[in-house]
């Protein structure tokens, strides 16, 4: 029988947890026991009692000595994956290319890692695909946010004392999290517009009920539907182009992102100190180097009368549906992993191979074995 292990978070302020109660039969149903830390899941609201209801241990101190597989939202401490058993199985985020320092350990202590932003966006893996649950969140707490921090109201309303004009929102970026935030905003009764830089964005914009903004330029497309890198001209034209739509929101909403690279920056502080005194602004991309000019992550920032908000870990502020969506996630990756209680690793699927940092002694990633191999030189 495989033993898998949910360990507390470390990162301060994660109120995440990789397993949540409902999730737990399903492993079970694998052939798996499953062991949670006392007091894992309190910062979601899923009590100890919970997992011992839904048959899983509670078990105090360390649960990594007996460990087969464990599951983490946020990669492990050095520490913990020394602290794993030779040869077990770790699903989490992990960023392997800034984190070397725990890929070598990974390496080191033969432990097979698999990344969960490395799963492939691949039809076969849109159950496994915690890069767009979480966003899910993310983007939808975000335009949360935004109304609540901008001191109007969101929808136009008639009232006995005249009429309360919309606010009007700009969302720029237009994945997983920009468009649950156009959806969310559009909800709360705002008028909303968009701008990303992929061509097949236009379409997705508008069957969220939001206006496209055209900018007229040329798409930029990078691979696996993300957006890719822009030349220095075309970024300056791109901000030239925006400016007079960011001046006249009441909100924007940033979510743009390339992954592996710092985030791209959309917004100056010059267009910032372009909007009008009360305006608020969601960086969701704040931790990643930012799309403002001057937000900071986990603080808000006044620039020029604006509100500018800086994201940091922002699915972990609605813990109890982003644990939900997660544990879904690795459990349904797990079910590549493991048949009838006996782990097996198939690198002859695309899913485990793509998603695999680490595996018996070998960094197989290429990107991370290449920087490690650099940095032991």
């Amino acid at each position: 029988m495989t033993t898998v292990v949910i360990p507390a978070e470390t990162r301060p302020g994660e109120c995440r947890v990789a397993l949540t109660p409902d999730a737990v039969g399903k492993l079970m149903g694998f052939g798996c026991e499953v062991q949670v830390e006392a007091g894992a899941g309190a910062g979601a609201a899923f009590s100890d009692t919970a997992y011992v209801d839904a048959g899983a241990q509670i078990v105090s101190g360390s649960v990594l000595a007996s460990c087969d597989v464990m599951f983490a939202v946020n990669s492990p401490t050095v520490e913990q994956i020394r602290a794993l058993p030779d040869g077990a199985v770790l699903l989490s985020f992990l960023s392997p290319t800034s984190s070397l320092d725990k890929v070598r350990a990974a390496r080191d202590a033969n432990i097979s890692w698999l990344s969960m932003e490395l799963v492939p966006r691949i039809s076969r893996a849109q159950s496994m695909d915690a890069l767009s649950s979480q966003a899910l969140v993310a983007g939808y707490r975000c335009a949360l946010l935004a109304a609540d921090r901008l001191p109007k109201f969101f929808p136009l309303l008639m009232t006995a004392a005249g009429t309360v004009k919309p606010a009007q929102v700009v969302v720029l970026g237009a994945g997983v999290a920009g468009l649950q935030a156009i959806a969310t905003s559009k909800r709360l009764g705002a008028v909303v517009s968009a701008y990303d830089v992929r061509a097949a964005a236009a379409d997705e914009i508008r069957s969220m009920g939001a206006k496209f903004i055209d900018l007229d330029l040329d798409s930029v497309e990078g691979a696996g539907g993300y957006a890719r890198e822009m030349t220095e001209d075309r970024a300056a034209r791109q901000k030239e182009l925006l400016a007079p739509f960011i001046a006249s929101a009441d909100a924007v909403i940033t979510t743009a992102a390339i992954p592996g690279r710092p985030a791209p920056l959309l917004v100056t502080r010059p267009m910032v100190e372009g909007m009008q005194p009360g305006s608020v602004v969601i960086d969701l991309a704040a931790e990643s180097g930012g799309n403002v000019e001057g937000s900071v992550p986990g603080e808000s920032v006044d620039i020029n009368g604006v509100q500018v908000v800086g994201g940091q870990n922002v699915p972990s502020q609605m813990p109890v549906a982003a644990s939900r969506l997660y544990a879904a996630n690795v459990v349904n990756l797990s079910q590549l992993l493991i048949q009838d209680g006996v782990v097996t690793l198939d690198f002859d699927d695309e899913i485990v191979e793509g998603a695999c940092v680490t595996h018996l002694g070998d960094v197989r990633f290429a990107p991370a074995r290449e920087a490690l191999e650099g940095a032991d030189r």
